[in-house]
């Protein structure tokens, strides 16, 4: 973007300069100017020999010819100093130079001109000598390497009129009074200077008249006076004004923000904590040409006046929270602005609505970004007819329908469409002309069909190409020779062909290869390894590869190299891997032999997953040169021996899996220094001793502890309650002794019903994957493996032990509970009403121990509990009518002798007679006194009534005509009384 900025600073450098170049070849350097020189190169370590010509034999006395050193062409003197090194890593032309800037200075009495930028000065002060150096004009400290306070005495250079301190360590300013004397300063840039104690920065930086320039960011700046006195001379040349990523609010800033707009031309506010609608005063701001709102909390939409920004080129309203539909948005940006604009950001806002509205009326547009919001429809035609456009990102939206056509866009370079609902088989067509094209990302959709060798025939100068998480075929022929080179091939998910790609034997700069998930049925070519030499990122995982790894120490990028082959078929020994290794996962493949390649020393490891193999042998103990491990996976192999002692070592690591192995012992002491520790799966070995109790004294930030299938015994430490955070919990299937602890209910993470993740997640420093724990854990009676729901686990299981005495009264407290194994002790005691509390209990297996009287009907109201066993205990009663608890077969109560009722076959005394009903259950208005023992004797006498007195009728005739006749008239009035009394035996 072209500002009228450049201009004016063009022309002040050029005036700051002015008269440095010597006019007169014969015109010499004073003698005492020289020896100032050579003392302050005495002061420098110069590793580059940039002061190589500094006193040579060719220019020994002329310093003005001297490299960076410059004399007014009128009287000799030296004016101007440029001493600046380099200030990015990958420019080689100029390296730092180091030590201190001689106090020699100061013999150069007519300097105007000073530049010591990009170098390395030792974390020392800034000197306070510069101070005396009244003539300069021009001062530049950035990437300096200064630490400390500013000195005050820069406030003596009143001749100054640029000044730059930015991005040095750790600058910082008790006051910002000693700027108000710089009343010719033009161009000021504190940024990342330590102001929050400058509380009067705004009325310093008033008393500077002539500014034109102002860089502020990231100074920790406090919020200003609500109401500063303002005058007609108060900045009124500002033009650029940057006080970003400084958290200050809207009703401390817009007040004299928008009473010095006349003159502004670049206002950059991102990253602080404006809110609230944007203001429309912003409108009229007439010659405003960039406006950077990014980061902030905005909310609504985009006020009506910016339409009338005519100059405005660039606009910046990303990571707000904006929720005014997009076409709205587009209708208050029409006007004299939809010529002007270059730059529109109004990405990851998340809450913009709406269908793409039509965008050809923007004619200057070049960059576009509408990613991570919730646009729904489909891409209209006219996205790809955008003249000028450069880059278009419409990722992550919920945009629908095929990709159209944009072959018409001949400057378009950067293409992102991924996260979408994308689908169709035209995305080979849609894009074949681009010849301009640099990056496509169309990632994570639903398109399908092939993409061919004659769609990618033009797209030379493509470096970034993302095609994975679609249904897409890439045909092309195993002689095809690509017409780009790219950087980034990302291509999982799609389908290659059961042979490895031959075409990427072309491919000879590739930084990162992803071809996971692709079909391959096949070897590595040896050449793919010789071709290696710049990747920094290979994963090949989930394929059916074979064969054996050859020795790639010598392989892979100098800088660092992450290496995913897991779910493939690959067998043999583990070859060497090189040392600049930062993430290597082999897992679930037919890799046997043992681990001692790990004795080979990977320092900038940090994800190791080996499991799922064949490995045998001891762990290696060398664990010492990996203290940058944050995840390993050595699970489900054949591993034996001791945990080493040196694994106690990796003070990074987050998550250690040893689960299915044959380790043996103790658990070192050692590991107590892990502290980082979140996760750890010991189970299925075969460690002994006690529970350490340093786990909950040293580990507290444990989310997850499996010791379950070993040989522990002793009781459970009480420090084990210490572990708030913990979520699941196993220690089945041990020799543990004791009673159960009470403080079990301090598990805070587990009194929650609310859980923070879906799973259980580690970051490491690798390429774009983060990792997910897996656990086994036991569901009703079978072995599950969980990891996208990891997260919402929350499990205690102390199962098949030796425990004793009463089930603890707190854990009814655990009420974000979803499952609790008890099963296989010997507890005793009644099961506590209160476990009607745990409202998210799924899961309860209180089997196999010696609980005793009843069911408590609280557990009837535990909705969710899916699995409930209560059986082989001495429970006894009825158990409780309630529909939930009828859902459950009778196994879930068998082995309970005293226990009756429904679903047992087993009735409740009385259930098998009339009337036999609970005498619990008699309603308001029933005769009370009419309970079960009157109905019992009422049966007994209708018996002896039966055969005493209907006995005889039935013996003699002339007797039953006799009875009967009289008989039939109250017949009616019987079966209505004998109908009302079984009515009331069945309530």
């Amino acid at each position: 973007m072209k500002l009228h900025l450049q201009h004016i600073f063009t022309s002040i450098c050029v005036a700051l300069v002015a008269g440095h170049a010597v006019g007169d070849d014969n015109l010499s350097c004073k003698d005492w100017e020289r020896q100032a020189l050579l003392k302050i190169k005495q002061g420098l370590i110069d590793d580059y020999s940039h002061l190589s010509s500094w006193g040579n034999a060719e220019d020994k006395k002329n310093c003005c010819k001297w490299r960076g050193v410059s004399c007014s062409n009128q009287t000799g003197h030296v004016t101007s100093l440029d001493l600046r090194g380099t200030c990015t890593p990958f420019d080689t032309s100029y390296l730092p130079l180091r030590g201190n800037i001689s106090s020699s200075l100061l013999e150069l009495k007519h300097l105007n001109y000073l530049d010591l930028s990009c170098n390395d000065f030792g974390r020392n002060r800034v000197p306070e000598f510069i101070g005396s150096l009244v003539d300069l004009r021009y001062l530049n400290l950035t990437y300096a390497g200064y630490v400390g306070t500013v000195p005050d005495q820069l406030g003596n250079l009143t001749n100054l009129q640029y000044l730059d301190l930015r991005s040095n360590y750790h600058l910082d300013a008790k006051s910002l009074e000693w700027l108000s004397h710089l009343s010719l300063l033009r161009y000021l840039d504190l940024s990342e200077m330590d102001l929050s104690k400058a509380t009067d920065w705004l009325q310093a930086i008033f008393k500077l008249p002539l500014l034109i320039e102002l860089h502020l960011s990231s100074c920790q700046l406090v919020p200003p006076p609500l109401l500063l006195p303002l005058t007609n001379s108060t900045l009124k040349s500002l033009a650029v004004i940057d006080l970003s990523a400084n958290y200050l609010t809207s009703s401390s800033l817009y007040y004299w923000l928008f009473n010095i707009s006349s003159t502004l031309v670049k206002v950059e506010l991102s990253v602080n904590n404006l809110q609230g609608p944007i203001p429309g005063d912003f409108g009229n701001m007439k010659f405003l040409q960039y406006l950077g709102l990014g980061a902030n909390i905005f909310e609504g939409g985009v006020p009506n006046p910016f339409g009338n920004l005519s100059r405005l080129q660039y606009l910046d309203l990303s990571l707000n929270e904006l929720n005014q539909d997009l076409p709205t948005i587009v209708r208050n940006l029409s006007g004299p602005v939809q010529k002007s604009l270059v730059y529109l950001d109004f990405g990851w806002n998340r809450k913009i609505t709406g269908l793409l509205p039509d965008v050809t009326g923007f004619s200057s547009l070049r960059f576009l970004n509408l990613r991570d919001n919730k646009l729904s429809g489909s891409i209209p035609k006219s996205y790809g007819q955008l003249p000028v456009l450069f880059a278009l990102d419409l990722g992550w939206n919920q945009i629908e329908g095929p990709v159209p056509d944009f072959t018409s866009s001949l400057s378009l370079k950067e293409l992102y469409l991924q996260g979408n609902k994308l689908n169709g088989t035209s995305l080979g067509t849609s894009i074949a002309g681009l010849s301009s094209l640099l990056v496509l990302d169309v990632s994570t959709n639903s398109l399908d069909g092939v993409v061919s060798e004659a769609d990618m025939s033009k797209l030379s100068r493509l470096l970034y190409l993302d095609l994975s998480s679609n249904s897409l075929s890439l045909e092309f022929s195993s002689e095809w020779v690509p017409p780009f080179q790219l950087d980034v091939i990302r291509l999982g998910g799609c389908k290659l062909q059961s042979h490895f790609p031959r075409w990427l034997q072309t491919q000879t700069n590739v930084s990162m290869i992803d071809i996971s998930h692709a079909g391959i049925l096949d070897t590595i070519p040896d050449w793919f390894w010789d071709h290696s030499h710049r990747i920094e990122h290979l994963n090949l995982s989930h394929n059916q590869i074979y064969g054996i790894l050859p020795d790639l120490s010598s392989k892979f990028s100098e800088v660092f190299a992450s290496i995913y082959l897991g779910f493939n078929n690959f067998s043999g020994p583990i070859p060497l891997f090189p040392s600049n290794l930062t993430a290597l996962d082999l897992s679930k493949n037919s890799f046997s032999g043992p681990v001692s390649f790990l004795c080979n020393p990977t320092p900038f490891l940090t994800y190791l997953d080996l499991s799922d193999n064949l490995l045998s042998g001891e762990l290696p103990d060398c664990w010492k040169s990996f203290g940058k491990l944050s995840i390993l996976n050595m699970g489900n192999n054949n591993l034996s021996g001791k945990v080493p002692i040196s694994m106690g070592s990796l003070s990074a690591v987050e998550t250690i899996h040893l689960r299915n192995n044959h380790l043996v012992g103790k658990l070192p002491k050692s590991l107590k220094n892990c502290t980082k520790l979140t996760f750890i799966d010991l189970g299925q070995n075969r460690l002994t001793g006690k529970i350490p109790a340093w786990i909950g004294n040293k580990l507290s930030d444990l989310v997850f502890l499996s010791l379950s299938s070993n040989e522990f015994y002793g009781n459970i430490p009480l420090n084990i309650c210490r572990l708030a955070r913990m979520q699941i919990l196993d220690l089945s299937l041990n020799n543990i002794s004791g009673n159960i602890p009470e403080c079990l209910g301090n598990f805070t993470a587990m009194a929650s019903e609310e859980s923070s993740s879906l799973t259980i997640t580690h970051s490491f420093d690798s390429y774009f994957y983060p990792y997910f724990d897996t656990a086994l854990l036991v569901w009703k009676g079978r072995e599950f493996e969980y990891k996208n729901t990891l997260g919402l686990v929350k499990s205690i299981d102390l199962s098949s032990n030796k425990l004793v005495g009463e089930i603890p009264f707190t854990l009814p407290s655990l009420a974000g509970l979803v499952a609790l194994n008890l099963s296989r002790n010997n507890l005793s005691g009644l099961i506590s009403p209160n476990m009607g509390r745990l409202g998210s209990l799924n899961f309860l297996d209180l089997s196999r121990n010696g609980l005793s009287g009843g069911i408590p009907i609280a557990l009837s109201q535990l909705s969710h509990l899916g699995v409930l066993d209560l059986s082989y205990n001495f429970l006894s009663g009825r158990i409780p009518e309630s529909n939930h608890l009828l859902t459950f077969e009778a196994s879930s109560f068998a082995g309970n002798a005293g226990l009756c009722g429904r679903p047992l076959p087993r009735s409740c005394p009385g259930d098998d007679v009339p009337g036999g009903g609970d005498n619990t259950g008699n309603h308001d208005g029933e005769d009370k006194l009419i309970d079960t023992g009157f109905y019992v004797s009422l049966g007994v006498g209708i018996i002896v009534g039966f055969w005493g007195f209907c006995g005889s009728l039935i013996l003699s005739s002339s007797w039953r005509y006799a009875f009967f006749k009289p008989v039939n008239s109250i017949e009616d009035w019987l079966y209505v009384r004998i109908a009302t009394t079984w009515a009331r035996l069945w309530r």
